[in-house]
């Protein structure tokens, strides 16, 4: 649906913005530009508190629906089913705002903004905050991220029914323990055609309220009073108009990590200069000195402020009652049956599909007495949900689910197998101390579910509980601890053995794809997880999740962490063999391609149409992700890149076409100069399930259409 908002009114709450703060003291308006802004009873402005989270569902504030985690949701490659979930966690964010409003609950966590999505790129896997994104690609993450925040914000002319905020703005993507005092240094040409264009896409298109800044520096300047990031490129480039909130306590780096200052009001002089309205902290209460002492005028923070007010006026709260769309929401939608439902189908379409050598899945619940089932994600509640997370009234682990499921049709044997990521679940053991268990559960087993992975408190933001281990980014690809030797000695039974993997990130797992006849990818489901995984595993639903991120074959091939150049990194720069490619997930079912064609066979100003014919030529329905993807035939540019996608359900024997539109942005690329241009010569469109690329084809025994067109003259995007 396009986004149309009502100019002349957006210009009516600016002007009444404008007026209100021009009644107010030089104090009260620094006390407006920090996160929990104080209530000015004289001009009838109450409390409010700025910072709320939505990354999958309302956090931190009680009950909500946990819905999968930002790297699950973009497992599903489906832009249309994103903004109907996000569309969702706003309606229970106005929900729960319209009840702590009744009850005068201003605190933190209760307002209308919501510092959600992240959009950087997963450039690397080790980064712990990497399931907080939509993966490392940028047209996906666009795609994502447009729709995610037009759920949020709704589709109303006149009022928002939720703020978003594309964060961390720019290039961030750890380490986290250096984030403070770290300084990202990044071509024009990776800034441009990597780290930016779903920030673009989120402002352009799809009208952002908010954009954070990040903690670290980009190219020497603090991104939370960067000239370059803030005013130059996304108010100056981008005609960015709504407000600039800096990531929380950001604005203390400049003078304490990165020492571009020489203490608190040059620091604060620095971010509002810049561009940077709100302080989510308390260092903007120093505005008032920076004002009196001429380092900050008083016209750009009454222009800060203009930005600020506006978004809560676009939001409604100055309105009497009743006087927008989203005020009769009421509080029992919360953690409603609908839904309930709705996160059970997200958790669904997420799960991916790795390998089903043989087709030992679905399993047939009729022909087993026995499931074992192993492992330290098997019964664990932090790895259905990521981190940002809200509380759920009611979770589904994978045993739980697995369970629940048979009933009492199939005996279930239960063990932990392991720590994970410990040397051994009892203190006082000598260690592996529950390996005589897991072979007793094996010997009795028909077929055996081992559950392994990694949850939140090994992958995560710096400082969040938990994350001990390098500050929450991950040292390595490796399964923990001892859950490699738990999967070795589970095979050495003999039995079948079903891998479920629930993690946020990519796992180096080749000792697994070439032993283990079946392998899924859970990430962190949401708290419906196990009620889907086990949907999935006994055939009930079709897996259709595809991988937003490289599953690399260890840490080795990889870069420096800190190294922010594209060279070698993601899908599309990467030169060696992945173990899993970006795009790829198998079905229970088969899809073919046929009759791909494009609209004309020269690149025009109008872009062109890609139409392909997909058969489901299996015995199952199924949902296929058709990927296009485009590559430019000359030196030095990237590998394939995803340039479209369309999802098709098929029922057994059914045959349709499908059409995709390619802009002719599909086939500019960026030069060192961050010129966007689309250069004479010839291009290469891929159409089909997967990357065109040797370890896909391999994997899927499928080898996407391939349509050659030319460019017969430049063009220049910019």
């Amino acid at each position: 649906m396009e986004l149309v908002r009502n100019e002349a009114k957006i210009e009516a709450y600016r002007e009444r913005a404008r007026e209100l703060v021009g009644r107010m003291t030089l104090e009260e308006k620094a006390f407006q530009t920090v996160n929990g802004a104080a209530e000015i009873k004289r001009l009838g402005i109450k409390a409010y508190n700025w910072w709320n989270e939505a990354l999958h569902g309302v956090a931190r504030a009680g009950v909500a629906t946990v819905f999968p985690q930002a790297i699950s949701l973009a497992a599903t490659f489906d832009e249309d089913f994103i903004e109907q979930v996000a569309d969702a966690i706003s309606t229970e964010g106005r929900a729960k705002f319209n009840m702590q409003q009744k009850y005068e609950d201003t605190d933190i966590y209760k307002g209308l903004t919501f510092w959600s999505p992240n959009v950087n790129i997963f450039r690397d896997p080790r980064w712990g905050r990497g399931h907080e994104t939509f993966g490392e690609d940028p047209y996906l993450t666009s795609r994502l991220g447009v729709r995610f925040v037009e759920g949020l914000q709704g589709h109303d002319e006149n009022y928002l029914k939720a703020a978003a905020c594309a964060k961390h703005f720019a290039v961030h993507s750890g380490p986290e323990d250096l984030r403070h005092s770290f300084n990202a240094v990044v071509s024009r040409q990776d800034l441009y055609e990597t780290y930016l264009p779903a920030f673009k896409a989120c402002v352009q298109e799809g009208k952002v309220e908010a954009v954070m800044g990040a903690y670290n520096r980009t190219n020497g300047e603090p991104c939370c009073g960067s000239k370059a990031l803030l005013l130059d490129i996304l108010r100056g480039e981008w005609g960015f108009r709504g407000h600039v909130v800096s990531d929380c306590w950001a604005i203390k780096d400049f003078h304490e990590g990165h020492c571009v200052t020489g203490g608190a009001l040059e620091s604060v002089a620095m971010a509002m200069n810049n561009g940077c309205d709100l302080n989510c902290g308390q260092l903007f209460a120093y505005l008032t000195s920076a004002v009196e002492q001429g380092m900050v005028s008083e016209e750009r923070l009454d222009e800060a402020l203009v930005n600020l007010f506006t978004a809560r006026m676009k939001l409604g709260v100055f309105e009497e009652k009743g006087s927008t769309p989203y005020d009769a929401i009421p509080y029992t939608v919360v953690d409603s049956k609908e839904m309930k439902e709705l996160n059970l189908r997200a958790a669904e379409k997420c799960i991916t599909l790795l390998k089903n050598e043989e087709h030992l899945l679905p399993l047939n619940k009729s022909k087993l007495k026995t499931i074992g089932i192993i492992g330290p994600n098997a019964d664990n509640r932090k790895a259905l949900v990521g981190n940002y997370e809200g509380t759920a009234s009611r979770y589904y682990t994978v045993s739980e689910g697995i369970q629940d499921y048979v009933g009492d049709e199939v005996r279930i044997l239960f063990s932990e197998g392991c720590h994970l990521y410990k040397e051994k679940i009892s203190n006082l053991s000598q260690g592996s101390d529950r390996l005589a268990e897991v072979k007793g559960v094996c010997d009795a087993s028909d077929v055996v579910v081992v559950c392994l992975g990694l949850d939140p408190g090994l992958e995560g933001e710096e400082g969040d509980q938990g994350n001990q281990y390098a500050s929450g980014d991950k040292p390595g690809l490796d399964l923990p601890g001892k859950q490699q030797e738990l999967l070795e000695t589970v095979y050495a039974s003999g039995k079948p053995v079903v891998l479920i993997l629930l993690s946020g990130s990519a796992l180096a797992v080749p000792w697994a794809d070439e032993h283990i006849p079946a392998i899924i990818q859970g990430w962190y489901p949401g708290a419906q997880g196990g009620r889907a995984i086990a949907r999935v595993l006994f055939g009930e639903k079709n897996p259709e999740g595809r991988l937003p991120v490289t599953f690399y074959r260890s840490a080795e091939e990889l870069p420096e962490f800190t190294d922010y150049s594209m060279k070698g990194r993601t899908y599309r720069y990467m030169e060696n063999e992945a173990l899993y490619p970006f795009g790829f997930g198998l079905s229970y079912t088969e899809f073919t391609y046929g009759n791909a064609a494009v609209s004309s066979d020269v690149v025009e100003e109008e872009g062109v149409t890609v139409r392909v014919e997909v058969a489901n030529t299996g015995d199952r329905e199924g949902t296929e992700k058709v990927q296009v993807y485009v590559k430019a035939c000359r030196e030095g540019t990237p590998n394939p890149q995803l340039k479209g996608i369309r999802k098709v359900s098929l029922k057994p024997g059914e045959t349709k076409e499908v059409s995709i539109e390619l802009s002719l942005a599909a086939f500019a690329l960026y030069d060192e100069q961050a010129v966007n241009r689309v250069e004479e010569g010839e291009y290469v469109i891929y159409v089909g399930g997967s990357q065109p690329d040797c370890r896909s084809v391999k994997l899927t025994g499928k080898e996407p259409a391939k349509l050659r067109i030319m460019a017969k003259q430049e063009f220049i995007l910019n």
